[in-house]
């Protein structure tokens, strides 16, 4: 079972870290949902954790829907990401049809290179979660999808969940789920999915609040939950 984290700065990435969290996901403007971090901090953070370090390449808040100037915008990010020593890549990108926008993935794709690339919850947003899922499939570079199933929480979007893990099983597609999981919902919720890898937020920081620091301790006891779930991953 792998644990990913949300980090905001040098000092989550140490308590995550610290906590026993296996991967983060490094972002800024968390109450929106996640924005491209800044070079120094990108880079500071890669040099505090020994951990995999995907950084998010998001440049504003307002849709999943980017013009050719945002992308090559995002383009320029991947690169100096890729540069800066991180892990990976987190995007996203629909059309106003909210269709996968393909041509607008390829030409951020084409600076990744060797970067592990998940596609965030951009999908959730998809008119189709299962016909995007299959689009993925056809992108070795994409290795997982973070996802809540198409609903506010994972928890509500079980099913849906359900359906990807199947579809996916045995690809190179992996499906990251989150939103809405918590310490006391988490066992019940693989239990019923069988994902292999879980995203968490608010569900470890300080007093549940987003913008409070990760707890080592909620990392830690998160990661004793999914012990006995690791044997089937």
């Amino acid at each position: 079972m792998l644990i990913e984290v949300i980090a905001t700065s040098v000092e989550d990435a140490k308590r995550a870290e610290q906590g026993g969290a296996d991967r983060l996901e490094l972002i800024t403007g968390i109450l929106e949902g996640g924005l491209t971090p800044s070079w120094g901090l990108i880079e500071a953070v890669v040099k505090s954790v020994r951990i995999p370090v995907n950084v998010m390449v998001r440049p504003h808040s307002q849709s999943f829907c980017y013009t050719h100037d945002e992308l090559l915008v995002m383009r320029e990010d991947v690169r100096v990401i890729r540069e800066l020593g991180a892990a990976g890549i987190v995007v996203g990108m629909l059309t106003d049809q909210k269709k996968l926008d393909q041509k607008g993935l390829e030409l951020v794709l084409c600076e990744a290179d060797e970067l592990d690339v998940t596609f965030h919850r951009a999908f959730d947003e998809a008119s189709d979660q299962l016909e995007a899922a299959r689009t993925l499939l056809h992108y070795p570079q994409i290795r997982r999808i973070l996802t809540s199933g198409g609903q506010k929480s994972a928890v509500e979007g079980i099913d849906c969940i359900k359906q990807l893990q199947q579809l996916t099983d045995k690809t190179q597609l992996n499906i990251l789920a989150g939103s809405g999981l918590s310490l006391s919902n988490i066992a019940d919720f693989l239990q019923k999915t069988g994902v292999r890898e879980i995203h968490f937020g608010t569900g470890v920081r300080e007093d549940g609040q987003a913008l409070r620091y990760v707890d080592p301790e909620k990392v830690s006891e998160l990661k004793g939950i999914c012990e006995p779930f690791s044997k089937h991953v």
